[in-house]
């Protein structure tokens, strides 16, 4: 696996003060934010900074402010830490925060609302039915057309995602989704290559980041290949065309 490393600035960590990394949380995602929020208590740790472990689930967000927290590093991930609440909660108690603010972390939560504004900008995105029942999930497919992906519209790390092929797969994979979420997305399935691009704002200016290209086993980027195996490669360089990783780009961009 190769990896394009960049040199952050040099920062005075002193000067960053007392610093909360928040992970855990009471989302279906908290054994994931338990993971990746140990792993940036320990890299912030070994840079001198004076971060501490601070869980949700476990304290009130009003302790941040009664122990004179400077700063949060948000770890959290799923409802409850990605969706806006945690940030809203955050401003009102006037502590700076890592990511995206409110508008974006709600909006980005909710895939409907998402894929909404991006058909209305013009983006592409695959063809989806909201549903409310398996009998609407077996309407969808019929319309979509299979193989098709049945989630819960405000989840993430794969959780509660079905891809049905058959219609007699319907009722189980739209009971799966609404365990998590009432709003159940049935979507298009559409076959490739995955990538992910992130994007960085440097000086005031949007900054998509090298793309990398995920190779799953079988193509299966599911919650066990996320975070349990060794066996997913992320490849950057991506080793796609020039003109597509530009393309990629551009669009992931415009997404932002």
């Amino acid at each position: 696996m190769s990896i394009t490393h960049l040199q952050p600035p040099a920062i005075d960590t002193a000067k960053l003060g007392k610093v909360a990394v928040l992970f855990g949380g009471a989302s279906a995602e908290r054994e994931v934010s338990l993971m990746s929020g140990a792993g940036v208590l320990k890299a912030l740790q070994s840079q001198g900074v004076n971060a501490f472990a601070f869980d949700p689930a476990e304290r009130p967000l009003q302790d941040l402010q009664t122990e004179g927290v400077d700063r949060c590093f948000i770890a959290l991930h799923g409802r409850g830490g990605e969706d806006g609440t945690v940030q809203g909660a955050l401003e009102l108690l006037k502590i700076p925060y890592t990511g995206s603010g409110v508008m974006a972390s709600s909006i980005a939560m909710d895939k409907v609302m998402t894929k909404r504004i991006w058909r209305f900008e013009g983006l592409p995105t695959p063809d989806w039915r909201l549903v409310a029942s398996a009998d609407d999930c077996a309407h969808a497919l019929a319309a979509l057309g299979a193989p098709m992906i049945v989630k819960p519209a405000r989840e993430g790390s794969s959780i509660g995602l079905t891809k049905v092929t058959d219609a007699s797969q319907c009722a189980a994979a739209y009971a799966a989704a609404a365990q998590h979420d009432p709003e159940v997305l049935c979507e298009q399935f559409i076959e490739g290559e995955e990538s992910t691009c992130p994007v960085l704002i440097v000086d005031g200016q949007v900054q998509a980041l090298p793309v990398i290209r995920i190779v799953a086993p079988g193509g299966n980027y599911d919650y066990q290949n996320k975070y349990f195996t060794d066996e997913v490669q992320y490849l950057c360089p991506s080793g796609l065309d020039a003109d597509e990783e530009a393309e990629i780009q551009r669009l992931v961009v415009r997404a932002f």
